[in-house]
């Protein structure tokens, strides 16, 4: 089954290491584009800042970048990345700005605190999980209707817009690897008829 973890909405957290200040910031993103962009923003919002450290990482390509902004390499945008792969978080980007304040950290300290306040970020941020799923259409009789929605919910399907007029228009999302379980059910239940109608495939937060 595809699936993969993303956040609902942008977010923060921050930490103080020895009075330099990290901010990261978290972005849902879905393409390099708008992660440029996010980018550049930040750095517009905090040109006051000595770095605006980032890393992003997109479903798209499978792409993952960096960049240390003028910190020593591999102190701040490969910690950065880290957090966001131990997390298995993708379709965002992160931008953790630093506001020196007049200590210097060191290597070992710089990539702490570059992953801490990642880290904080992801603690405050709402997580989306979205499964490969088949929405389906599926027209039935009111007879049949208490059967089929007392079954329903046992293969975890998510409601998208049902009608009840003549007859009952049932239309559902359902995980694509639970559909052929789903479908012999209702087959054996109902004799094949009627059958299931797939609309489309695409991705849902379950």
């Amino acid at each position: 089954m595809i699936e993969y973890t993303t956040i609902a909405a942008p977010c923060e957290g921050s930490i103080t290491e020895k009075r330099s200040e990290f901010i990261a910031q978290l972005f849902p993103a879905e393409s390099e584009a708008k992660c440029r962009e996010i980018i550049e923003a930040v750095k517009a919002k905090h040109h006051k800042a000595r770095h605006n450290v980032w890393a992003y990482r997109l479903r798209e390509g499978g792409v993952s970048r960096y960049s240390d902004d003028g910190e020593p390499q591999g102190t701040g945008g490969i910690p950065v990345l880290n957090v966001l792969q131990k997390n298995d978080l993708t379709d965002l980007c992160c931008v953790v700005t630093r506001y020196f304040g007049g200590v210097l950290l060191g290597a070992p300290g710089l990539t702490r605190a570059y992953s801490s306040s990642a880290a904080e970020s992801i603690k405050n941020a709402q997580q989306l999980h979205f499964c490969e799923a088949n929405r389906v259409r599926y027209i039935i009789d009111y007879t049949n209707y208490g059967k089929v929605s007392f079954m329903l919910p046992e293969f975890e399907t998510a409601d998208a817009g049902s009608d009840f007029g003549e007859k009952v228009t049932l239309l559902f999302d359902i995980k694509t690897a639970l559909f052929p379980a789903l479908e012999a059910r209702l087959t054996e239940a109902f004799n094949g008829k009627p059958a299931l109608e797939i609309l489309e495939t695409h991705f849902v937060a379950f």
